[in-house]
């Protein structure tokens, strides 16, 4: 709560608090997508007041805003991608500001957004997974069996990072073989797991660390070895660190295994909505795009085998 107090005193004569608090409270969006709305809303105002000499949103019409997307294109550090993103968030903003009667017109409604090219969803080939689980690559230690487990986790659900690093206790039943996972929104869902994953979760409870309870269900599963909750930074190093030894993709992170996760599942003949349900997408439209990962794939496999391709 705090770094949102600190968010709002940083704001200008433009006030966007009520908008962060719709978000945080009525939207129940991530910390990750309010701490963005947050930043963008900021640039915007800091141009709008730096720049233009404007002062208050009911000044603020479309060509202010256009002008403020030119110069965020002709800036090499942004680019297509986070400008629509940008634009995104001034979007929500002043349909949020008109519902509420802060302003009497909305300036996006003549806005668009710049084209940009769409790049495919980057995943580990299936047989840098392999490798990955079946070299001995974990010492047989606590550090060695969590690093697995947090491996596994990731590519055998797809789950997110923050879903992971919340995982209690009482959210695994190894006996239905299911782990329950709080995703966005404070949407649960229910995740089955294999046989492997399952043997897995029980070597590590009894690797757990002595000075912290084992038995209670609410602790978190993923810990220190002194019991304290990993951060997320250090979730992040763990995967790299085993993808650096794979694989020499880009990028090497915990989303990419997700990525990896639903292409994998596709390209094995698993049914789209399945897919999106354990993702935990609100919309096909967000798995989906996993299927050009797939045509791409069949079209490799056309070039090598077809005589006259």
């Amino acid at each position: 709560m705090k770094v949102y107090i600190n968010i709002y005193n940083n704001l200008l004569s433009m006030d966007f608090s009520p908008f962060i608090h719709y978000l945080q409270y009525e939207k129940r969006v991530s910390p990750h997508t309010v701490e963005a709305y947050s930043r963008d809303l900021q640039q915007f105002s800091d141009y709008m007041e730096n720049c233009l000499d404007i002062h208050n949103l009911t000044d603020i019409g479309n060509n202010e805003i256009r002008t403020w997307i030119i110069t965020l294109l002709e800036d090499n550090q942004h680019s297509a991608r986070t400008v629509n993103r940008k634009i995104s968030t001034l979007r929500a903003f002043f349909r949020h500001e008109l519902k509420s009667g802060r302003v009497t017109r909305n300036p996006m409604t003549l806005i668009r957004a710049p084209k940009f090219s769409k790049r495919l969803p980057e995943y580990v080939e299936a047989r840098d997974m392999e490798r990955l689980f079946d070299q001995e690559l974990f010492d047989d230690s606590f550090e060695g069996v969590r690093d697995r487990l947090i491996l596994e986790l990731f590519y055998d659900t797809g789950i997110r990072l923050s879903e992971l690093r919340n995982l209690r206790k009482s959210d695994i039943d190894l006996n239905l073989q299911t782990v329950k996972v709080l995703g966005k929104r404070n949407k649960e869902r229910i995740i089955p797991i294999g046989k492997t994953l399952t043997d897995l979760l029980t070597k590590y409870m009894g690797y757990y660390p002595k000075n912290i309870c084992a038995d209670n269900e609410n602790y978190y599963i993923f810990v220190t070895a002194d019991g304290q909750l990993l951060y997320p930074k250090a979730i992040y190093r763990i995967v790299r660190k085993y993808l650096d030894m794979v694989t020499t993709i880009d990028k090497r992170s915990p989303h990419v295994i997700r990525h990896t996760f639903a292409t994998h599942m596709l390209n094995n003949g698993a049914d789209l909505n399945a897919i999106k349900e354990i993702l935990g997408h609100s919309s096909l439209a967000a798995t989906q795009v996993y299927t050009h990962n797939s045509m791409e794939q069949l079209k490799s496999i056309y070039k090598q085998a077809h005589p006259r391709a």
